[in-house]
């Protein structure tokens, strides 16, 4: 089996979504930012909740992390790997943002 990648496209993520592959979604903005729009499906886990919440991130199947823009998700996804030892973890490359500009061009913007 090829490992998990570190990052994926918006664009894929997208048509993966779309032909059904299950993903879990998770979303490691602050509320407000999560409040005022996010990817249907997905969870908030603030980043900072991350070390302390981890147990509700799934081991087995892919997890796609998501923030505004890459960075936090990507530190989330240090994180995972490094502390957690988990390979299932990846980084919405561009974040929400790419989202908006890549997939969705109603998505918010901030």
């Amino acid at each position: 089996m090829d490992p998990t990648p570190l990052e994926i496209s918006p664009a894929e993520l997208h048509r993966r979504l779309q032909a059904g592959e299950d993903f879990q979604l998770v979303d490691v903005r602050e509320p407000e930012e999560f409040e005022y729009c996010h990817l249907p499906g997905s969870v908030l886990l603030p980043l900072d909740e991350v070390p302390r919440r981890a147990a509700e991130i799934r081991t087995e199947g892919p997890v796609v992390l998501i923030c505004h823009h890459g960075v936090r998700s990507g530190q989330a996804l240090g994180y995972l790997r490094q502390r957690q030892a988990r390979t299932n973890v990846i980084n919405l490359r561009g974040g929400v943002a790419a989202w908006a500009a890549q997939v969705d061009p109603k998505f918010p913007r901030y």
